[in-house]
């Protein structure tokens, strides 16, 4: 069963654990020695997972793929979540341990080729993703076919009325579609993202819908948008949809080079506006980033999706609902580290199918 936390009716909260009992974890005896000690579980989380083991049976840990059959979805009440705190974090997912410590409350590695899961923290829950919306935006923008170097303008209808956010892009600004593209994927521009959904054929009521309608041509039965940017709460998904839409988008090649890019500068009138990434991993030579993009907005935390290459192997790795400005990427190298130190792509002492794995 999915956990759903949402702008939804009434109804019981659910914990993050599968099953009446703190989650176990499958790893192996090196990850057992360097893991921290266990946290002592919150009462409401444990009274909710008491209620969710009368009504399904644990997740089992091992092989899987992202495309696997989805389950029954149950919908609860987001009433209690507060602009200073996450979704994630009022309905405790944070009190859910994991061997690496992870600041994340949500966290899904797995091999990008064979779809197994080599590590997993509450993938099934379904919360905010914030400025990730921003890969589906993408993804329907080209997959449009309008021309790239067509001029588009932002309008008063691209300010932000729902968080208040700030852009440096004026009402008034033209850039090109390519242009709107390149800071919405890079440094998450959300007057850019609004715009490319407005100039969408019909509007930005069918840009909508046809990202609704490409997520479920994709599989990702989690997952919902209401607008292009992510600035609403109610743009959702899990990150078991969240790794389909990584892999997804890159396939296409314009969002991996889009998305990457460190630094990019664009002439607005007399003006020449220089923005760099968002995520400061990609920066980093010691990182073989292929896509990645970051998200945040209160109710979702931090959020960070990336594809890297680590000792030959492609990895998609999600995170959801991280707590602290860079913990999100502190994640990342913990996870990134244990894979190594593991010996990602050897064969010996790793798990039944020669490869490291975690679940929780």
């Amino acid at each position: 069963m999915a956990l759903v936390v949402g702008l939804c009716a009434p109804g019981p909260l659910l914990a993050a654990q599968d099953g009446g009992k703190r989650p176990t974890a499958s790893v192996s005896k090196r990850a057992v020695a360097e893991s921290p000690g266990k946290k002592p579980v919150a009462r409401s989380a444990q009274r909710s997972s008491r209620s969710v083991a009368r009504s399904r049976p644990p997740v089992s840990a091992g092989r899987s793929s992202v495309a696997a059959k989805r389950p029954v979805v149950q919908r609860v009440t987001a009433a209690s979540a507060t602009s200073r705190v996450s979704y994630g974090q009022a309905f405790g997912l944070h009190a859910v341990d994991d061997p690496l410590d992870l600041k994340s409350s949500v966290a899904l590695v797995l091999d990008q080729d064979t779809e197994e899961v080599l590590f997993s923290k509450n993938p099934q829950a379904v919360l905010p993703i914030a400025s990730l919306t921003k890969l589906m935006t993408a993804l329907v923008v080209i997959e449009a076919g309008q021309p790239l170097d067509e001029m588009l303008t932002i309008t008063r209808e691209d300010i932000d009325t729902e968080k208040g956010s700030r852009s440096r892009l004026a009402v008034g600004t033209r850039l090109s579609r390519e242009e709107m593209l390149h800071l919405a994927l890079m440094s998450s521009e959300n007057r850019a993202a609004h715009a490319l959904g407005r100039h969408y054929p019909g509007g930005l009521g069918p840009f909508v819908a046809a990202m609704n309608r490409k997520a479920r041509e994709l599989g990702m039965h989690d997952t919902r948008f209401v607008e292009p940017t992510g600035l609403s709460s109610r743009n959702q998904s899990s990150a078991r949809d969240l790794a389909v839409l990584v892999k997804a988008t890159y396939d296409v090649p314009l969002i991996r080079e889009l998305s990457t890019s460190p630094e990019y500068q664009v002439v607005v009138g007399k003006r020449q506006l220089h923005y760099r990434n968002t995520n400061g991993l990609v920066f980093n030579p010691s990182w073989e980033i292929g896509l990645q993009k970051t998200g945040y907005i209160a109710e979702a935390g931090r959020c960070l999706v990336m594809q890297a290459e680590l000792a030959g192997r492609k990895l998609i790795m999600v995170f959801l609902d991280s707590a602290g400005r860079f913990s999100r990427l502190g994640d990342a190298e913990r996870v990134r580290r244990w894979l190594l130190e593991q010996g990602v792509g050897a064969s010996e002492g790793l798990g039944a199918e020669g490869n490291p794995r975690v679940t929780s």
